[in-house]
């Protein structure tokens, strides 16, 4: 049996600062709730929190229930998240009949005011110096996975570029790998990938193993296509969006 057969995503829980598993049940359905206090740069990061523990828990084959517990600057809020490529939540109000969720896990600001009950998964501000309009939504999304969702986040205009220009050549390398023969994800790689996003979202290390592919000696152009599509499941930054684009 393969090293990534089982799926086990563990995340801490704010509350008590101990490892949780995420869908203790298994097929147990997971209820992930949004608490945005309002609309900022930290409020996207927030949703996009919520949308990668989303992401991973259906990848592991969790059924989930995400909705939004908030009721200011809604329109602003689903229309960033849409633009930086979050699937849409549910109104959070549609919570308290419950669906005979197995979990509850509550995405919430570090330095909000709410406090839940159940699982708490905090996440730390964005310091940034610009509104979250200016920005190009692909590389926002990309320069707010950069770093732990617990570690602070300062956003500047040199953040932005480079997290643009390395979508850019991540793009590219991805249409001109997807030319060549299909290659198995090396089992290896899959189970580095799986464990970093298995260890509390930690999506900077599933972007490490992603620039370790990219130049990674004898490895397969068609491998490098497959790990590079296999991530993007979780990560949703549209890497094979130039696929076909080059002459």
């Amino acid at each position: 049996m393969s090293a990534y057969a089982h799926f086990v995503l563990r995340i801490i829980d704010a509350r008590t600062g101990d490892p949780v598993e995420a869908a203790p049940a298994r097929r147990g359905l997971t209820r992930v709730e949004a608490h945005t206090e309002g609309f900022d740069v930290t409020a996207l990061r927030v949703l996009l929190t919520a949308d990668l523990l989303v992401r991973a828990l259906e990848l592991g084959g969790t059924p989930v229930w995400a909705l939004l517990d908030e009721e200011r600057q809604q329109a602003e809020l689903r229309a960033g998240a849409a633009a930086l490529g979050i699937r849409p939540f549910e109104d959070g109000r549609d919570a308290a009949s419950g669906l005979g969720e197995a979990q509850v896990i509550h995405v919430v600001r570090e330095d909000g005011g709410a406090e839940p009950d159940g699982v708490r998964l905090a996440v730390a501000p964005v310091h940034s110096e610009a509104p979250p309009g200016d920005a190009d939504p692909a590389a926002l999304r990309l320069a707010l996975l950069a770093r732990r969702r617990n570690v602070p986040l300062p956003l500047d205009a040199a953040t932005l570029t480079d997290a643009h220009d390395t979508l850019v050549r991540w793009r590219r390398a991805v249409a001109g790998w997807a030319r060549q023969p299909s290659r198995p994800i090396p089992d290896e790689v899959r189970a580095e990938l799986r464990t970093a996003w298995e260890d509390d979202l930690d999506v900077p290390g599933v972007l490490g193993v992603l620039r370790w592919v990219e130049s990674a000696p004898d490895l397969p152009d068609g491998a490098r296509f497959e790990t590079y599509a296999y991530a993007d499941r979780l990560l949703g930054l549209d890497l094979t969006r130039d696929l076909g684009a080059l002459t």
